[in-house]
């Protein structure tokens, strides 16, 4: 019996939407195809899909996390608990890490997560009114910590082999999934006389940084990825026939020529200081950096405006470069 033959829903019905929760019914689904489908979105949704958390913090002074801060009532090891509970939302595409240095003055005796928002450029903390700790306010404060976007959860063991080059960092667990909870229940219902078709209804909540529904078309998109892999073409016979064993690609020279000018840095492009400030800023180093922004992302950084905008534009066109562009075959970065 071909896919065609199968009883399949039209579209998903949403009877509860908002910025952290979600329930979509799927039906009619063949009996036993609510199992199937709930049950690969949720491993999916709970472990697969990017988030945004802290992955290592450095307090001046103090080399280990059993350690107590002069002046702060919580010791280290609470400290860390706290930055595990900060949840992220991105702020622009451009990053997916960031050192965040921060120096706490003598006005202030509790650090919160809107406290920290002031020194965050690329992220915004969501639960601003998290306490990371109390302090006197005679006592200064001066710490970093970074972070970084990743999938599931991460040990601190793990995270310490990432970050090994800065001294006095402590890693720690980072929790990256940005899904609190998902359930699904599957319900009988009717299609003309048979009533064994099933009704999928799942549940989806999320910390905020992520809506319910984007998260749902995120995980429909990794199990349709590796789905793909099962299509005819990608399975050889390997005990009849010999394993079909891709040539290399001849490059012509126009690929070649892309493929240097991609690579190239910044200041082969003779831009304005200001224009080449804004991009330093943004960390957009060459110029693969740079093709594979869109006008409205760049448009969000700070202190960059329309006259940037114009002279990147006409410094892109002499070369046929264009923002947005789908720059995966030239493999840059191999």
């Amino acid at each position: 019996m071909s896919i065609f033959d199968f009883i399949k829903p039209e579209k998903i019905i949403t009877s509860e939407l908002s910025e952290i929760k979600g329930l979509f019914h799927l039906k009619p689904l063949e009996p036993g195809y609510g199992l199937t489908l709930g049950n690969a979105l949720r491993r999916v949704l709970l472990g697969s899909i990017k988030g945004i958390a802290v992955t290592s913090i450095k307090i001046k002074d103090i080399q280990y996390e059993f350690s107590s801060i002069k002046g702060v009532i919580e010791d280290v090891t609470e400290i860390i608990l706290n930055f595990k509970k900060i949840r992220f939302k991105r702020k622009t595409l451009l990053q997916d890490k960031e050192i965040v240095n921060v120096k706490i003055n003598n006005n202030d005796d509790k650090i919160t997560g809107k406290l920290l928002n002031r020194f965050i450029i690329n992220f915004e903390i969501i639960n601003t009114d998290l306490v990371i700790c109390h302090k006197d306010k005679s006592i200064p404060l001066e710490f970093s910590f970074i972070i970084e976007e990743g999938r599931g959860y991460v040990p601190s063991e793990e995270n310490k082999k990432n970050n090994n080059d800065i001294i006095g960092n402590i890693a720690i667990d980072s929790i990256f999934t940005p899904i609190k909870n998902v359930k699904y229940t599957i319900d009988n219902c009717r299609v003309g006389q048979k009533t064994d078709f099933e009704n999928l209804s799942i549940e989806i909540k999320t910390d905020g940084s992520i809506t319910p529904k984007l998260a749902l078309m995120e995980a429909s998109k990794i199990l349709i990825q590796y789905f793909s892999i099962f299509s005819c073409e990608k399975i050889e016979n390997i005990i009849n026939e010999k394993p079909i064993i891709n040539k290399e690609k001849k490059y012509n020279e126009e690929f070649l020529r892309m493929r240097e000018l991609l690579k190239s840095k910044l200041n082969d492009m003779d831009l304005s200081v200001r224009t080449k400030n804004c991009l330093k800023t943004a960390s957009i180093e060459n110029i693969a950096d740079l093709v594979i922004q869109t006008k409205s992302n760049m448009l969000q950084m700070r202190n960059f405006g329309k006259k940037s905008l114009e002279e990147l534009e006409e410094k892109m066109k002499k070369n046929g470069l264009y923002f947005g562009m789908d720059i995966t075959e030239y493999k840059i970065h191999s």
